[in-house]
């Protein structure tokens, strides 16, 4: 990237930059799991002590307090290096619509970056920070990341305090994680999960995908070109190869329900949000486009509102029963990379175009994860994986599929909601005849462990063998195993149907834990072949002793 180019960026990524010292200062002295994380602050978001103003000066407050999301990243260590510019209000897509200048593209100055989370999205393309706070309501925490070749995660609406942030469409606003990878993404997501919303998660969440997963694909590809479609169905290859079973599905009730968000009285809510501000500060530096847009929505009667209300709900049943059976949606995350003079050419219509896959997510309470796939031409694609309402594990990890990247052991759902540790000794091991048992809860595999030398193991005459694993204070030996984490429903279901001789309690393991563990009765190991001296259940077979 050219000097010049640089100068441009950071005149137009940040709207208020701190002090290289001070942030030097923070990051020598920060601790926790995001200690020395740089991390940019999209300006509608509050960081206390430095003024919000949403990309219109004249609105600008100085907060006293951190937005929940901000104060939770500070703790695990995160140093705040500055708020970013944005479309005005959050209403856009595509990154121009500010006073303070559009955004470009970090990689080619005279496309755009998306928007409307477009500076904390550059920022971290550029590795001007490690992490970025975004917003969405239409595409605006996924586009960007698209668009930059960087991971986007939208979580379930409501799981995320959005307290601090102004509104854009408060029934459907999120706040976001832009990051470099899914790692790092991952990493964010459970510093910020701390500051929870106020939509609690289900005792029966998804804490993991399936290993073969279900994904569903658009039948048809509106809004792409050849370039981008050959993209897309390249990344649908390599998640096919990754394991996934693929289908297809017809996307029009999604598509109708994007065309909602803008066109329908649900805009409404952006007028909610800050019209008065607009009718009462007519000379105020407001975007034109956005100006229209909200002004346009002050006379839409209440009739028309709760209509279209009841039309998203229908669209969305309709959606829902075309998902049967699959475990996620992926979709491009977006249809094209304009420059900046097509959009300002077609300011309405452009933006239009680049919700095609994005405005319907927040609408059918759906949760989504963006990362990069690709280049198409000289562009960066993206794609996105699209799943129901707090599978936000489950999204997780096929977008882990898409990327190729390892899949986390603790992804950010499964850390910050209520669950259990199962041990596991025999035929739940991963990879073993009854790990399906587990899965198919949504059950995740955490990792190997082993129990404290306490503890003896049987070869149950059972058909077909268990190892039946008995505690034994005199001679017993440490034993292996594996942890799973499951949900609280999911964990009662996964004993209810537990057979004879087995019994759930709690074994203690070498790491000084006692965790809730397979056992058997006593008298059907004693009445087994005792194989503790192999260690495990699988050396035990490996051995021919079972």
């Amino acid at each position: 990237m050219s000097r010049t180019t640089r100068t441009f960026l950071d005149m137009t990524v940040w709207i208020t930059r701190r002090p290289e010292n001070e942030i030097a200062s923070e990051l020598e002295g920060s601790s926790g799991p995001l200690a020395g994380v740089r991390l940019a602050v999209k300006d509608n978001v509050d960081v206390g002590g430095v003024p919000t103003t949403a990309a219109c000066p004249e609105y600008a407050y100085v907060p006293e307090h951190d937005a929940p999301a901000v104060a939770a990243l500070r703790a695990a260590g995160a140093v705040v290096v500055g708020k970013t510019n944005l479309d005005q209000f959050a209403t856009g897509l595509v990154g121009t619509r500010s006073p303070y200048g559009p955004v470009p593209d970090s990689r080619r100055p005279e496309y755009i970056s998306g928007g409307s989370s477009s500076g904390s999205a550059v920022a971290v393309a550029t590795g001007e920070v490690d992490i970025a706070i975004g917003t969405d309501t239409a595409g605006s925490g996924r586009v960007p990341a698209g668009l930059q070749g960087i991971v986007g995660i939208k979580p379930t609406v409501g799981v995320i305090s959005t307290e601090g942030v102004v509104p854009a469409c408060e029934s459907y606003d999120c706040v976001t994680i832009f990051a470099p990878s899914l790692t790092a993404a991952n990493a964010a997501m459970t510093a910020m999960g701390t500051a929870a919303g106020p939509r609690l998660w289900p005792t029966n969440t998804r804490l993991a995908a399936p290993p073969r997963p279900t994904v569903a694909i658009p039948r048809e590809l509106p809004a792409l070109d050849e370039l981008w479609r050959n993209a897309f169905h390249a990344a649908v290859d390599d998640l096919r190869d990754a394991g996934a079973t693929i289908v297809e599905i017809d996307l029009t009730p999604f598509l109708a329900a994007a065309k909602l968000l803008y066109e329908g009285a649900l805009v409404s809510e952006r007028y909610a949000a800050v019209g008065d501000f607009i009718d009462a500060q007519p000379g105020a530096s407001l975007d034109p486009t956005v100006s229209q847009i909200i002004s346009g929505a002050r006379d839409i009667p209440a009739h028309r509102l709760v209509r279209d209300r009841a039309e998203v709900e229908r669209l969305r049943e309709q959606a829902l029963n075309s998902l049967a059976g699959a475990d996620a949606l992926l979709v491009p995350t977006a249809p094209l990379h304009p420059t900046i003079e097509q959009v300002a050419a077609d300011p309405i219509g452009v933006n239009a175009a680049m919700g095609t896959y994005t405005n319907f997510c927040n609408l059918f309470d759906l949760c989504a994860v963006a990362v990069p796939a690709g280049i198409a031409g000289e562009a960066q694609f993206g794609v996105t994986v699209v799943a129901r309402a707090f599978d936000d594990a489950v999204a997780f990890d096929i977008a882990a599929l898409v990327t190729g990247d390892p899949v986390e052991q603790d992804v950010w759902p499964a850390a910050i909601t209520l669950s259990h540790e199962l041990a596991v000794f025999g035929a739940h091991l991963k990879g073993g005849p009854l790990e399906f048992q587990l899965t198919d809860l949504g059950a995740r595999w955490v990792g190997p462990i082993r129990t404290a030398p306490k503890y003896r193991m049987a070869a149950l005459r059972t058909t077909p063998p268990k190892p039946g694993l008995t505690r034994s204070e005199e001679d017993g030996v440490s034993i292996g195993g594996e942890i799973w984490r499951l949900s609280p429903a999911a964990l009662g279901t996964f004993l209810a149907q537990l057979p004879e001789p087995m019994l759930l309690g709690k074994v203690e393991c070498d790491d000084g834990l006692w965790r809730t563990g397979f056992g058997c009765d006593g008298a059907a190991a004693q009445a087994g072949v005792d194989i503790s001296e192999h260690g495990s259940w699988p050396a035990a077979i490996a051995a021919g002793a079972v």
